[in-house]
C-alpha cells in the first residue's frame, strides 16, 4: 500500500503547471517590428481553457479564445481559429512544459491549399506579482 502511495505521489509531481500568463516574441514579417504573443492559461484536471493575444493586422491586437486544450503530463495541445474574408483559419499549438518554459510547435494550414506549415515556438511563464 506505501508503495503505492509512493508511486502515485511521484505521478503527480510529473504533471507540468500549465497555469499563468506565458509570453514570447516572434521575428517581424519583412524585417517589421518583433511581434508580442501572451497567452493566459487556466487548467482544470486535464482541460486547458485560456486567451490568446496576438498581433493582428495595421499593429492592432486580436485576443481569441483556446479550443480543445488538453495538458497530459508535460504536454500541451490547443487550437486557435480567426475569421479571415469568410474563412476559418485554425492554428495547432503543441508544446512540452518545463517548470516556467514552453517550447513546441505551430501548425497552420497552408496557403492556397498547400501543405500545413509548421513554426516552433518558445514562451516563458511570467512571473506572478
Amino acid at each position: 500500500m506505501a508503495l503505492m502511495l509512493g508511486v502515485a505521489a511521484i505521478a503527480a509531481d510529473d504533471k507540468a503547471d500549465p497555469n499563468g500568463t506565458w509570453k514570447w516574441t516572434r521575428p517581424g514579417r519583412n524585417g517589421g517590428p518583433d511581434q508580442q504573443f501572451t497567452l493566459k492559461v487556466k487548467a482544470e484536471g486535464d482541460k486547458v481553457t485560456g486567451k490568446l493575444t496576438a498581433p493582428g493586422r495595421q499593429g492592432a491586437t486580436s485576443e481569441v479564445e483556446i479550443k480543445e486544450g488538453k495538458v497530459k503530463g508535460d504536454e500541451i495541445s490547443f487550437n486557435t481559429s480567426i475569421e479571415r474574408n469568410g474563412n476559418t483559419i485554425t492554428s495547432k499549438y503543441s508544446g512540452k512544459i518545463s517548470g516556467d518554459s514552453l517550447k513546441g510547435t505551430i501548425e497552420r494550414p497552408g496557403r492556397d491549399g498547400g501543405d500545413p506549415t509548421k513554426n516552433p515556438w518558445e514562451a516563458k511563464r511570467e512571473k506572478a506579482k
